[in-house]
């Protein structure tokens, strides 16, 4: 019973062990669904479930036919021709990314978004190229045709010439392969619901690794910025060798290339910033990447840049879409672990950036219809040459800040970028490449700046501080591929180091009452006397048992096996002196009639076995008080405890390889006749024990009790014990507030309740 007294509650209850409480309080019958029950269930088909699944797979047909054509369209207008622009340059810039011709980059940023509008969750990313994505295919694309800027060979199923349009047609074979496969991978995990995969790439991770792409992608465009024949390289430490090489042809540069970058970069930033500065006053943002390309282009065509200056352009665009292509089995087996790597990532970003627009918006998304929208998006995409797609935040952004509503605006992007594929696409071929270059660096701005999260985690977590600092380092030097394998395998090696090294500690009460804290962090704190209450704040397992082990005995003071091992010698020692007789045993104690009595430790050493057995005295004419004094020589360490509380309310699980080992220690207290209680723990903690056959006569079940305060009261009624043990500051005013009654029941003083117990 509870009862309220202002901003007091007063309880009074029986004191409960697992086995009271279950006994007292009956739990329910309860039938657990098995395997087959799930198959059945899952296999079995109604009207309902048949339109549930539908619906489903197919979301557009639950929010289409709602949608508010009076309040949405023009928004949705708006915002589609915004980020159809945005789109079209992106799609440009990033083809430079995946090492592919830039008309490529169009595909991409069409076939994706017609099927996601079909079959997505989220009503606000914009669907396409995304730069670290690119950047993975690229460095896929550039290790499987083996081929580098200088006129290496390059390495295929057929013989092919050195010619740079057989390169290019290879390394579009290569970049729409990988997409299909990430595709395919994508697809088979949503389909087994495989969408909770995400949770293990944490947000310090994702931020770490995108800002190291961030860096990767610089590094990469420096090649069009300069415009620079510069070596392509893979393995690890690759962006070094890339940087090496830049800066040993630095004398090369193309002034005209690297003057065109550093003005579209400035502009492009400066507006960028106003757009950000001043969003809240602007209807729409200004389409400074439009601008600029617009201008860069006829400025680059009127002054015929590519003659008179040599640079670099992004050459003929094909009107209309090429033939579908039939991906390379090859490629297949050669790139199985790039395309794991960029299905996952792929999938994270756009869930992550879905996930943000669905709680802002107040509507719900899937993870494993998003992993099936992705994936049949870059499994179309790649067929028509394209290149792996998520979604990029920038675009996303425009989608949404212009007024975006559903995935409308996104159909009407994808619209914008089929015009310049199929009638306008030829005005951007004078465009240099080297602006394109600039153009995706612009981009980087917001991963750039994700540095800043290292202060922000150091304050609050430095293991996530560590996880995003080693990421960033593992993703520059290793490469993209690997060094995202290496940030998980880290990211996870800290879950298990966090396990395994868990901060302890030895609890006590607080005001009298029913809470109990960490005796290091109050200074008013109640110890009962001759009891310890040691706290594990996390699982145990096979890696920590150990750890816990020496925690609890460093906690205590003594080592339990220690002094079981001096009781059961001094044990053999009082036996053999009571054999011969020299030792009596009288009302003030023991009396031996030799002064001294010396034995061989190796006699009495017989085996370590022994030494570990519980301590029998039955034989013994005499009860022995361990913590007195012992005749002649021997001596045996004292303990002024009695009872151990383990509180394990913060231990989820215990793995059947530490059951041995928690039972091993739970017994060595026992024989010391310490008494062990663990609280805290649910039902499926003790059923699981009893499975593993964990108890017997010396661990039995009755050793749980509910709480910590439960077990507490039950020590100090069969102990009976009426002092306690306060610090120095308390024993002036040794004043009780509560006291334990015949019934159990816990009583404030102001309800008179008589006590016999107090505490």
């Amino acid at each position: 019973m509870i009862e309220p007294i202002g901003n007091q509650y007063v309880v009074s209850r029986p004191v409960y062990s697992a086995n009271a409480f279950g006994e007292e309080h009956k739990k329910k019958q309860r039938y657990h669904k098995t395997f087959l029950d799930r198959l059945k269930q899952c296999c079995s088909c109604s009207p309902q479930k048949a339109k549930k699944i539908a619906l489903s797979l197919f979301p557009v047909a639950s929010w289409l036919p709602a949608y508010r054509i009076r309040e949405w369209l023009l928004s949705d207008i708006v915002s589609g021709i915004s980020t159809g622009l945005v789109a079209v340059l992106q799609g440009l810039a990033f083809a430079l990314l995946v090492t592919i011709p830039p008309s490529y980059g169009l595909y991409a940023a069409f076939f994706p978004v017609i099927i996601y509008f079909f079959l997505g969750t989220s009503r606000h990313i914009s669907v396409g190229p995304f730069p670290v994505l690119s950047m993975m295919v690229g460095a896929a694309v550039v290790r499987l045709t083996s081929t580098d800027e200088t006129g290496d060979s390059i390495v295929s199923n057929s013989s092919m010439s050195n010619d740079s349009s057989l390169l290019d047609e290879r390394k579009v074979l290569v970049a729409a392969s990988i997409t299909v496969l990430s595709g395919i991978i994508q697809l088979l995990m949503g389909v087994l619901q495989l969408g909770f995969v995400v949770i293990y790439l944490s947000e310090s991770l994702i931020s770490g690794f995108t800002t190291a792409a961030a860096i990767h992608v610089l590094v990469s465009q420096l090649k069009f910025i300069l415009q620079l024949t510069v070596p392509a390289h893979t393995d690890p430490f690759s962006i070094f060798k890339v940087l090496i090489s830049v800066f040993s042809q630095i004398e090369k540069t193309n002034i005209a290339d690297l003057v065109t970058s550093l003005i579209i970069l400035v502009i492009v930033s400066v507006f960028k910033e106003i757009n950000q500065r001043f969003k809240a006053k602007l209807p729409v943002p200004i389409p400074i990447e439009l601008i600029v390309t617009v201008i860069a282009a006829g400025v680059s065509y009127g002054c015929d840049f590519k003659n008179r200056f040599n640079v670099a352009v992004i050459g003929e665009m094909k009107r209309g879409f090429q033939p579908p292509i039939t991906p390379d089995v090859q490629t297949f087996q050669d790139a199985i672990g790039d395309c794991f790597s960029i299905a996952i990532v792929g999938f994270a970003v756009a869930f992550s950036v879905a996930s943000v627009y669905s709680l802002k918006c107040d509507y719900p998304i899937s993870g494993n219809q998003e992993l099936i929208a992705l994936g049949v998006s870059n499994i179309f995409g790649g067929s028509f040459r394209g290149f792996a797609a998520s979604t990029a935040l920038s675009r996303s952004a425009v989608q949404e800040s212009t007024g975006g509503k559903t995935q409308i605006a996104g159909l009407l992007s994808a619209i914008i970028v089929l015009i310049v594929i199929v009638a306008i696409g030829f005005l951007l071929e004078p465009l240099q490449k080297s602006v394109l270059a600039a153009l995706a660096l612009g981009n980087l701005k917001g991963m750039l700046m994700q540095f800043s999260e290292i202060r922000r985690l150091w304050r609050k977590d430095k293991y996530d501080c560590l996880i995003w600092v080693m990421t960033f380092i593992l993703a520059v030097v290793l490469g993209l591929g690997l060094g995202l394998a290496a940030s998980v395998a880290f990211q996870l090696l800290t879950i298990v180091f966090r396990t395994q090294f868990p901060k302890c500690s030895t609890l006590a009460n607080v005001g009298r009452s029913n809470i109990y804290k960490n005796r290091k962090d109050y200074l008013e704190m109640y110890e009962p006397e001759g009891v310890k209450i040691f706290r594990c704040p996390s699982p145990i397992y096979f890696a920590n048992i150990g750890f816990f082990k020496q925690k609890l005995i460093d906690a205590i003071g003594f080592s339990p096996l220690r002094v079981l091992r001096k009781r059961n010698k001094a044990l053999k020692k009082i036996r053999k002196l009571q054999k011969k007789g020299l030792l009596q045993v009288t009302s003030k104690g023991f009396v031996s009639t030799l002064d001294d009595f010396k034995d061989s430790d190796d006699e009495l050493d017989d085996k370590t076995e022994e030494l570990d057995q519980p301590i029998n005295t039955t034989d013994l004419p005499f009860q022995i008080d361990w913590n007195a004094d012992l005749p002649v020589n021997i001596v045996v360490p004292q303990i002024n405890m009695h009872s151990l509380i383990l509180d394990f309310s913060a231990v989820s699980f215990l793995d059947v390889s530490s059951m041995r080992g928690l039972k091993t220690i739970l017994q060595e207290f026992i024989r010391i006749q310490v008494d062990v209680y663990i609280v805290g723990t649910d039902d499926d903690f003790i059923e699981k024990l009893a499975r593993c056959k964990f108890f017997d006569d010396e661990v039995t079940d009755s050793i749980f009790f509910l709480t910590i305060h439960d077990a507490v009261l039950h020590i100090l009624t069969k102990k009976d014990y009426s002092t306690s043990k306060f610090n120095p500051s308390q024993e002036k005013a040794a004043a009780y507030d509560f006291a334990l009654s015949t019934n159990g029941g816990l009583r404030n003083r102001e309800c008179q309740v008589p006590m016999e117990t107090k505490f």
